[in-house]
């Protein structure tokens, strides 16, 4: 089975909480803050793994999650950093915002490995927050959240050449012929069910890929016969070649079947209708109308295609100087860039957008309290007892919650509930 596409969530560790802890010996009648740090959340991490092939191990795993940080303790101990998520993905597999669709990761090059999401830091124990004025702190530090997000993972061949054409016209035969890749072949529509990669040789240390894409049929850019799924495989081949039966012995005229294919091409995408074409008329054993041949390359050269050689894949004859041209050009033409990558930071920053302050009238009187900054100080810090509330209170009264408060008709005596917290407003 050959998966090119999965839906999968992935999430980063959360960060352990600092510590909120005293030292407590027997001969020590007032011990200091002792409270050690939270451990760092595990990263999501991305490897392009050479040996893998398809997205097939993502077919029945839908949420993966690093681990998460363990809280610090006393004695100034700090917690276990929680255990990176290591997902590995064949070479050429894109990641995808499941909702944007933006690109924000294209891992095309062998053992590439990225940290995708990063895990959240531990919060900092008590011992932190000890000073001259507050000796005995009771506040620690949160460990902040792992990231969470929904992605498209899509995978697209690394081929130099993209062999395409009308079903049946002897591209599987083609590319066992000059390959080890060894494809199926038979005489009825999408014979290959799956892109077959193979590698031609031409010499000690010159070779190059080739990719033999799924018989292309009309509508295959709007997804008749899964051509949509296919094409997108050879948007980063360096070239094509275009084989067409020139033989004609299926009813179809071949110039008709080139023009045909390539409106998928440039339905689907400019880029790949721009691409290089070597075009190939194979079948030639076949033809007994020489003429047909000068005609149909009469008319290849009228496109605006400078390549086109008659070759027979069954007799063996041509092929070589196919191969040859396609290696020459193969030197001379860089691997296009598709599109450019999306800042993974700057999307979950925008997913998280929040007004600062978020008050609402629950009923006469009473009054909740939400927002980024609640959320900003609740995240930070741990508050335990009596003592943290309070400072809590303090820290939100420094950041204008008074001021929002009466902007939004607070009056004395009124209600306030604010993380759970209820007190009465006092002006």
């Amino acid at each position: 089975m050959f998966i090119d596409e999965s839906v999968i969530t992935v999430i980063s560790g959360n960060g352990g909480d600092g510590a909120a802890t005293f030292r407590r010996e027997k001969f020590v009648q007032f011990g200091g803050p002792d409270g050690g740090d939270g451990g760092k959340g595990g990263d999501v991490v991305f490897i392009a793994d050479p040996n893998i092939n398809t997205l097939v191990d993502f077919k029945s795993s839908k949420k993966f999650q690093a681990g998460n940080g363990e809280k610090g303790s006393a004695a100034r101990c700090k917690g276990k950093s929680g255990e990176d998520l290591i997902i590995r993905v064949p070479v050429g597999t894109m990641i995808r915002d499941f909702e944007t669709k933006k690109l924000l990761l294209d891992l095309d090059n062998p053992n590439e490995r990225v940290v995708f999401l990063k895990g959240g830091d531990g919060g900092r124990g008590n011992i932190h927050f000890k000073s001259s004025v507050r000796k005995a702190p009771r506040i620690a530090e949160s460990g902040r959240e792992g990231a969470e997000l929904k992605i498209k993972l899509e995978l697209k061949l690394l081929a130099d050449v993209a062999l395409v054409g009308y079903p049946s016209v002897g591209k599987s035969s083609f590319i066992n012929k000059v390959s080890a890749a060894n494809s199926k072949v038979a005489s009825y529509h999408f014979t290959t069910l799956k892109p077959k990669l193979g590698v031609v040789r031409m010499g000690d240390e010159e070779s190059f890929v080739i990719a033999d894409v799924p018989g292309l049929i009309e509508g295959a850019h709007e997804g008749v016969g899964l051509g949509d799924r296919f094409l997108k495989h050879i948007e980063r081949c360096k070239l094509i070649i275009h084989i067409v039966d020139i033989s004609g012995i299926d009813g179809r005229e071949p110039e008709e079947d080139f023009l045909k294919i390539n409106k998928e091409l440039r339905n689907y995408s400019e880029k790949l209708s721009n691409k290089i074409q070597i075009v190939v008329a194979n079948k030639i054993d076949m033809l007994y109308d020489e003429e047909k041949y000068d005609k149909f390359e009469k008319f290849i050269k009228e496109q605006g295609i400078e390549y086109v050689y008659p070759i027979s894949v069954i007799a063996n004859e041509g092929i070589k100087p196919v191969l040859k041209k396609a290696w020459e050009l193969i030197q001379e033409i860089p691997r296009e860039e598709l599109e450019e990558e999306y800042s993974v930071e700057e999307l979950l920053r925008e997913n998280s957008k929040k007004e600062p302050w978020i008050i609402k009238k629950l009923e006469d009187h009473v009054f909740e309290v939400d927002g980024r900054i609640v959320d900003d100080v609740l995240k930070k810090y741990v508050f335990t007892g009596d003592d943290g509330i309070i400072n809590f209170l303090q820290m939100m009264r420094n950041l204008g919650m008074e001021v929002e408060l009466e902007n939004a008709g607070v009056e004395e005596g009124d209600l306030i509930i604010i993380a759970g917290y209820e007190f009465e407003y006092v002006i």
